[in-house]
């Protein structure tokens, strides 16, 4: 009997592997690579290759768009792309038509049984629109459920929602607000993206014994990551630490203002074996995420569980998604929001209770494993039988 075939429709995708770009898409698909066909479609970026292959059964596809000299709109997320640089909006059209016309070559050319569309807008409205009777899975990470607010974007996220087979989601509050724009409750799923867990890290100890705590923050540097209240955390604490973020984007100059005079160092987007050897360095990660005035805010960061599961403490903000992996003083430290005092108390009380760090990382690495790569890739696969009827 043949695999059946599934074709990933995604606009977020490393150019390279190991380039620090998030792979969750590439992890979900080699894992669903082991019976099932896949192909991956994504936009050209600067460095990606127009083909590649991940696996026997997993290939990538990437389409064009624009003039290469100026292909840069999806170099990361396209929200944010557009935002820091409002000329990128030229190439948005352009964009959705490289995108439609690539998806309907790969239906004629793929055959799939399935399409997996990462992201209500645009990779759904576009596989609803020339996808034909294919079956669609849809899933959303935040971004495009949570800004994207004007009407006529309401009115295209109800109409993929509404028409799609299964659609998946990081939180509950993104499950209910999925609903509220159409998606059937009976077929929409809380089934955040795996995170990579090493097992190779035996007893996890506490690492500082200079009285300095070491401070790791990582994420894309935008404003819902919520970094700038970090820095003010720190600037107003009495804390003797070393931070270190990870990350690229378009407020890393703002940040590196905002740390001035600062213990602060700006690593830059790392691979995956950097930043686990990152992880293991830490004392403790923090998560300051914010709502974004657009709207925008993390569904359930991949960053997060991969700390946890490399047994570090977390402090992280009382959102949806991250509140629901992280349990208060349980498996890590809850603040509100865009509370400066609220977060300094917190990583003060890392710093002054060892045993604390310990047990909170230690109870974080246990709460990962519901979150990891392997169990992710066994809800899809049960997922896809039956969106499949098998």
């Amino acid at each position: 009997m043949p695999k059946p075939r599934v074709l990933v429709l995604t606009s977020t995708f490393p150019a390279r592997t190991g380039d620090g770009t998030p792979a969750f898409v590439a992890d979900l698909a080699l894992g669903l690579g082991v019976d099932h066909d896949v192909r991956i479609l994504a936009p050209a970026v600067p460095g990606g290759a127009p083909r590649e292959r991940l696996s026997e059964s997993v290939d990538v596809v990437r389409y064009r768009f624009f003039p290469r000299r100026w292909e840069d709109l999806a170099d990361g997320a396209i929200l944010e792309n557009v935002r820091s640089r409002r000329s990128r909006l030229m190439q948005v059209p352009f964009f959705l038509l490289g995108q439609a016309i690539a998806v309907r070559r790969e239906v004629r050319r793929f055959r799939p049984d399935v399409v997996h569309a990462h992201w209500i807008i645009p990779q759904g409205v576009v596989a609803r629109a020339v996808g034909g009777r294919i079956p669609m899975i849809v899933t959303t990470l935040g971004g495009d459920l949570y800004a994207l607010g004007a009407k006529p974007l309401r009115a295209a996220k109800s109409w993929v929602l509404r028409n799609a087979r299964a659609v998946t989601v990081m939180n509950q509050d993104m499950r209910d607000k999925a609903i509220e724009l159409g998606s059937t409750p009976g077929t929409t799923h809380v089934m955040p993206m795996g995170a990579h867990l090493r097992d190779d890290l035996g007893e996890v100890e506490t690492v500082s014994g200079s009285g300095t705590l070491r401070v790791l923050a990582v994420g894309r540097l935008v404003e819902k990551k919520g970094f700038d209240v970090l820095l003010r955390a720190l600037r107003t604490s009495s804390l003797a630490y070393e931070l270190v973020i990870v990350g690229d984007g378009p407020e890393m100059e703002s940040l590196r203002r905002a740390a001035d005079g600062l213990p602060v160092t700006f690593a830059g987007q790392l691979g995956r074996d950097a930043l686990m050897e990152r992880y293991s360095a830490a004392d403790v990660v923090a998560f300051p995420s914010r709502r974004a005035a657009s709207g925008d805010q993390d569904g359930l960061p991949v960053a997060l569980l991969e700390a946890m599961g490399s047994g570090r403490a977390v402090v992280v903000t009382d959102l949806p998604g991250l509140n629901e992996a992280v349990e208060d003083e349980l498996s890590g430290l809850v603040v509100p929001a865009e509370d400066t005092n609220a977060l300094a108390d917190a990583l003060t009380r890392m710093d002054r209770d060892p045993d604390l760090r310990r047990r909170l990382g230690d109870a974080a690495r246990e709460r990962a494993h519901e979150y990891s790569i392997p169990a992710t890739v066994e809800k899809y696969r049960a997922l896809l039988s039956t969106v499949l009827g098998r």
